[in-house]
């Protein structure tokens, strides 16, 4: 009798913002929602990139201890409000209710549209779900919104750890019961890719040329030797699929 195909990994988890999710689009359609409602002009796609922006500096007292783990609604608002105030747009002329529904833009985004499909073929042979710094209500959340076919949801909140913190891939491979060698991590974004090699996941590179638009000039490409380069989800699929045959 032969042997059954060899997998690569046993699961495959994915960076969400960007990889799997267009977050700049939904965000850009949410602020120029609020801001038509306030009679105010703001370069909407302009300020989507600018909250964006905040991000990873926001999470940086969490990962070096300096600040107790709050989740991504908290930091997602701080920073709405930052921008708000660098952009022009008056947080005090804003209904609380409107104001919380722009906040939770994050959690109602498309996905591209290789996601839905290229997950599904996944998720026939793998394990499949988000590695983020989302929490859990807003991947959840997003999941419902975009179709998004996860087995799992691992959010932030439940390892307490922001990538690309060690403790944020280790930990989502012990929730699974499974060594970091038999898990992958999908990303369009090469330091996450190099973070996650460096405590043993596998990679893989999908590249996402318009996640900040036009003008983008980083994660064009691959710029290093991960274990799978795709031009999307559903390329990724195809790779691993063929690789088990």
């Amino acid at each position: 009798m032969a042997a059954a195909p060899q997998r690569i990994v046993d699961a495959v988890l994915f960076d969400t913002f960007g990889t799997v999710v267009d977050w700049r689009s939904g965000v850009t359609d949410a602020v120029e929602a609020i801001s038509f409602r306030c009679g105010v002009e703001v370069d909407a796609a302009e300020f989507a990139l600018r909250w964006r922006a905040r991000y990873q500096p926001s999470m940086a007292p969490i990962r070096n201890g300096t600040r107790e783990f709050v989740n991504l609604d908290e930091l997602h608002r701080e920073n709405l409000i930052a921008t708000a105030e660098e952009m022009g747009l008056p947080v005090d002329r804003i209904e609380p209710a409107d104001l919380e529904w722009l906040n939770r833009s994050w959690h109602r985004l498309d996905g591209w549209p290789d996601s839905v499909p290229g997950l599904a073929e996944l998720k026939r042979h793998f394990i499949i779900g988000p590695l983020s710094n989302g929490h859990l209500a807003l991947l959840t959340n997003m999941a419902k919104h975009a179709g998004l076919p996860w087995d799992v949801i691992i959010g932030s909140d439940v390892i307490h750890a922001y990538k690309p913190d060690p403790n944020a891939y280790l930990g989502a491979a012990r929730l699974l019961d499974l060594p970091p060698n038999r898990v992958m991590l999908c990303a369009a974004h090469n330091e996450d890719l190099a973070a996650a090699r460096s405590v043993g996941f596998r990679t893989a590179f999908v590249a996402r040329p318009q996640e900040y638009g036009p003008t983008q000039q980083t994660d064009l490409h691959a710029t290093d030797t991960w274990d799978v380069i795709a031009r999307d989800i559903r390329d990724l699929a195809t790779q691993l699929r063929d690789h088990a045959a």
